[in-house]
């Protein structure tokens, strides 16, 4: 099981201590959350985010680009030091292009599925991918609640990522036991957000709930 940590989600008045706290729980990935106001209706997280967990760590991080036409910007965010980047097939003329583009920079191309995209429309992108992206709520905003018509497209990728060899992760509304029942699909990995990890009271042990998750599957 692997653990993505949503930055978004982390206190920004304390973002470096945040960034330490994570690595030091046994993150796998910080997943950073992009988005440019058009593809979905917010702004987060621009290239000091990046720099920003660079300069405190020494981990992965997996980009997901809520952006329009992201073939103009992955040599950025590569640059940045991006080890996966994830389009939404839907913002992109040309996603087969860009995810081959991706390889070549030498990180892992993704697609991100939404709620209402059908397997049937990307399946054709699944032998460019390494890494999908299962969107369990609508792109955009934190702190959704689950939506469960998805539960038959997530059941039905974990048969795809055993034919097409890529890693499932599943973003939204992601609490530990619905972790747990989803790594009993076959899910690989999960994005972590204000429902599984980065929960409002003060006393929240990063370290402990990640063990707690990790225990639990």
């Amino acid at each position: 099981m692997k653990l993505h940590p949503s930055i978004m989600c982390a206190d920004y008045g304390n973002l470096a201590q945040e960034i330490k706290l994570l690595a030091a729980a046994g993150t796998d990935y910080f997943h950073v959350d992009v988005m440019d106001g058009q593809y979905v209706p917010n702004f987060a997280c621009g290239p000091d985010i990046f720099k920003c967990i660079k300069k405190y760590s020494d981990f992965p991080i997996d980009a997901h680009l809520m952006i329009k036409n992201p073939a103009q910007h992955i040599e950025l965010f590569r640059k940045l030091g991006a080890d996966i980047i994830t389009i939404h097939p839907e913002a992109d003329p040309h996603p087969a292009r860009t995810l081959s583009a991706i390889r070549d920079l030498g990180a892992v191309p993704g697609i991100a599925i939404n709620p209402g995209t059908s397997i049937e429309t990307v399946k054709e992108l699944f032998p460019l991918c390494g890494h999908v992206l299962a969107m369990t709520v609508n792109p955009g905003f934190a702190g959704q609640a689950f939506l469960p018509h998805v539960m038959d497209k997530l059941r039905e990728l974990c048969v795809m990522a055993e034919r097409y060899a890529f890693t499932l992760c599943v973003d939204g509304a992601m609490t530990m036991d619905k972790i747990h029942e989803l790594h009993g699909y076959g899910v690989h990995a999960f994005v972590l957000g204000t429902k599984a990890l980065f929960f409002k009271d003060e006393g929240r042990n990063y370290a402990a709930t990640m063990r707690g998750i990790r225990g639990q599957a």
